[in-house]
């Protein structure tokens, strides 16, 4: 009876223990607190290192990151476009198109070149060709060459105040941006100018207005080579120039000729600091 009281008091003291401390079947030996799960990577101190399946993570949520800034940029760009006037949203679109185009014709004649110079025999003289093709385009962007093609005759008459300088300047900025190739300008008197970079444009005495050194008398014509119809869209943007010389009485008309001719050459002078890079 005593051995079987004391079994029993043991087995009582016993359960307790097995309650709130580690049973057999819970303890792994050599485990503790902070060591990694077997087969996960540690370094020479015991601290896990990231394996395979942390850099994925970490790849997956830059990706993540990376598409919603794009998201988010592109829905601001489609609130600017969708609160764009529709007059604006023909203009962008008219003028994507028309580089769109250009481009097109740019890959379908440089790929040409490149069948030319690559057939053998005809390889120096396709060089030649191009070369002169070249120089002329550049001497018609740098206005030594004369030039005709399609584009506009566009005639500017003040009203009650005079069209200042800076009206002309932004119907040339325009025209630029909208594929002008080659212009002149000219006045009732004082001749014609062409137009290039380096053109300037001041307001000069007695209402008239100063290009590149030449005086000029309105009424002023602008001969452009371009686009007709996406030149014509960029005049007449709300805010434009058309709209600048109206709001003072003045006209502008605008008339497509094919082909306008630019005849008017500007006398390049002799580089000083500039090279070839």
């Amino acid at each position: 009876m005593s051995g079987r009281g004391e079994s029993a008091e043991r087995a009582g003291s016993e359960e307790p223990e097995t309650a709130h401390g580690t049973t057999p079947a819970e303890a792994v030996p050599g485990e503790s607190e902070g060591t990694p799960p077997p087969g996960e990577a540690t370094d020479a101190g015991g601290r896990r290192r990231w394996g395979g399946t942390g850099l994925v993570i970490a790849l997956l949520l830059g990706l993540l990151g990376f598409g919603i800034s794009v998201q988010f940029k592109a829905g601001n760009s489609d609130a600017e476009l969708a609160a764009a006037r529709p007059e604006d949203l023909v203009r962008i679109l008219s003028d994507l198109d028309a580089q769109q185009d250009r481009l097109r014709r740019e890959i379908s004649d440089l790929e040409e070149t490149r069948r030319q110079l690559d057939s053998g025999a005809q390889g120096r003289d396709a060089a030649l060709a191009e070369a002169r093709k070249r120089a002329d385009e550049l001497g018609i962007l740098a206005g030594t060459l004369p030039a005709e093609g399609p584009g506009l005759s566009i005639e500017i008459t003040p009203g009650t105040e005079k069209v200042k300088a800076e009206v002309i300047l932004d119907a040339i900025e325009e025209l630029r941006g909208a594929g002008a190739e080659a212009m002149q300008i000219s006045g009732r008197e004082g001749g014609t100018v062409r137009v290039v970079a380096a053109t300037y444009f001041v307001d000069g005495d007695n209402d008239r207005l100063v290009v590149a050194g030449s005086s000029l008398t309105a009424p002023y014509t602008i001969m452009v080579i371009g686009g007709p119809d996406t030149m014509r869209t960029a005049l007449n943007i709300p805010g434009g120039v058309v709209d600048s010389v109206r709001q003072h009485g003045g006209t502008v008309l605008v008339r497509e000729a094919d082909p306008v001719r630019v005849t008017a050459l500007h006398a390049a002078g002799e580089l000083r600091y500039a090279k070839p890079a």
